[in-house]
């Protein structure tokens, strides 16, 4: 298996909806975080911005940097919109105010990076891996996001219309979907959002938009969503279990919470 497949299966494998899956964990273990196509750039950020502006000079086609190792750089400001960033490595790269509106950015290595207020409308986000990542104030509305973002931090960031759901599709190698296991989504706007089956177990949603969104089957378990606004929103199989609900009249505004799993096991506020 070539170096490049096999990352592109660690990046998959990561997002399986078991994640004690045994293959997942092997394959992630095999990952070396710390080598050099993980942590290096084959371009100057000046390189990059030059071959950024002659793109967007040419004949309109976007940038394509498929697999290109951009770690560690302060890449702040540039423009990828529209371009072809499968597997890019950006490790605990500096993307603050970056845009990649319509960006591919599947399977994409962003592990650490600052996104700080970046810019991902109807971007693409399959199989991507964000473990860490700082999204805090960025706009991901309109996004398919498939991606790993274990503990990142979402405070502020819009994700109003994102597809955060299952890919029910592509069943290969199990189901893939946006895995937010501890994230900060504290004011963060998720209206409208699909987040079927979604990973949001121990994610911090306090004061979250989370109006008519669909949580159908989401695993919310030990989340906390006091003073979150959950008006219209779909609880069908959601997993409430240890999760800090908002206030009773705030539920009120909610769908099918009576079919929500382990609402008994759900904490109210005081």
């Amino acid at each position: 298996m070539s170096f490049r497949l096999a990352f592109a299966f660690v990046s998959i494998a990561a997002l399986l909806v078991d994640p004690t899956d045994a293959v997942s964990q092997d394959m992630l273990r095999s990952v070396d975080l710390n080598s050099p196509e993980m942590t290096t750039s084959e371009m100057t950020r000046a390189e990059l911005d030059a071959l950024l502006k002659s793109v967007a000079q040419g004949d309109g086609r976007a940038a394509d940097l498929d697999g290109k190792r951009l770690s560690q750089l302060d890449l702040s400001g540039l423009d990828f919109s529209g371009g072809n960033l499968h597997l890019v490595k950006l490790n605990r790269t500096n993307l603050k105010g970056a845009r990649f509106d319509r960006a591919i950015l599947n399977q994409a290595w962003l592990i650490d990076a600052d996104l700080t207020g970046a810019s991902l409308v109807k971007a693409s986000l399959l199989g991507t891996q964000m473990q860490r990542a700082k999204l805090g104030g960025a706009d991901l509305s309109g996004a398919r996001i498939t991606a790993d973002l274990s503990g990142a931090s979402l405070t502020g960031a819009r994700l109003a219309g994102a597809d955060l759901s299952a890919d029910m599709r592509n069943q290969s190698m199990g189901l893939m979907r946006g895995v937010l296991k501890s994230a900060d989504l504290r004011n963060a706007d998720l209206s409208g959002a699909n987040l079927s089956r979604a990973d949001l177990e121990f994610a911090q949603l306090q004061s979250a938009n989370l109006a008519n969104c669909s949580l159908y089957r989401a695993d919310l378990a030990g989340a906390d969503l006091s003073d979150a606004n959950v008006a219209g929103a779909d609880f069908t199989e959601a997993d409430l279990a240890s999760a800090l609900l908002p206030g009773a009249a705030a539920l009120a505004e909610a769908r099918n919470l009576d079919k929500a799993r382990n609402l008994n096991l759900a904490r109210r506020p005081h």
